[in-house]
């Protein structure tokens, strides 16, 4: 199982749009975003994947929030407050938008912990759980958009850019 991580979208709809080619490209079994969202629009536009969104909410997105839920409802998608605990392809995942609530709540079981947050790539182990941010993708450091991609039986993380 492959999944596709992203986070701090922040309202950028074209990059939204680029997001979605490449994940629909690379044939991901299940999107995971990792908050800060802002808008409902941008969940209406992630509605277009052909595979589940599963996410947690950030910082940014408490003033928009009774539009989000609404949003995430009408498509179908897990949206919670963070840390949202899923299990995929024998594989516990811990996700969360800071990463120090994420550090707070990781266990031995967690293979992977996803976050996002701070827009930053974060690729490394704490224990036994792989830490994983695939950093900026909404728009705001220029060149250095990218979204993650992660094979669950690897256990195996990446970073495409566009």
């Amino acid at each position: 199982m492959r999944i596709g991580v992203i986070g701090d979208t922040h309202n950028n709809l074209r990059n939204v749009e680029k997001i979605i080619e490449i994940f629909e490209h690379e044939r991901v079994d299940r999107v995971v975003h990792t908050g800060d969202i802002t808008q409902p629009k941008v969940l209406d536009a992630l509605s277009a994947l052909s595979m589940p969104v599963h996410g947690v909410y950030g910082n940014n997105d408490q003033g928009e929030r009774p539009g989000l839920d609404t949003s995430a409802a009408s498509h179908g998608m897990q949206w919670v407050d963070g840390p949202l605990e899923v299990e995929w392809a024998g594989r516990r995942i811990l996700i969360a938008h800071d990463p120090l609530d994420l550090e707070k709540d990781l266990a031995p079981h967690h293979a992977l912990g996803l976050h996002g947050h701070t827009h930053l790539y974060r690729h490394e182990e704490i224990g036994p759980t792989l830490v994983f941010n695939p950093g900026e993708c909404a728009g705001m450091m220029t060149g250095q958009n990218r979204v993650g991609l992660v094979d669950l039986a690897e256990l195996h993380c990446w970073i495409e850019y566009f």
